[in-house]
């Protein structure tokens, strides 16, 4: 996977904690297949605070259904398995 994430993501004083990196990577590997499967791909940009911003690819990206690909499956798993994610941005 290509990412581009900062070398820290911990919250700054009184948001919440900071991610666990590895733990947010390691799932993105997890969703990955699911999304390459039909066409599509998705790539980590950052982590600030509890916001995870990732880009959708391929038939991901210009698909009618990428709302609901990320809020419904994205950003539930992500919520579900990472620890101190809040809010999942797609660009």
């Amino acid at each position: 996977m290509t990412d581009t994430v900062p070398a820290t993501a911990e919250a700054p004083a009184g948001e919440s904690p900071a991610i666990d990196l590895q733990a947010l990577t390691d799932t993105i590997e997890y969703i990955r297949p699911a999304l390459q499967a039909d066409g599509g791909d998705m790539f980590l940009l950052g982590v600030e605070g509890g916001t995870v911003t990732l880009q959708l690819v391929g038939a991901c990206g210009g698909c009618p259904m990428a709302s609901l690909t990320l809020t419904a499956g994205i950003e539930r798993i992500l919520r579900d398995r990472v620890p101190g994610v809040t809010e999942i941005i797609a660009v």
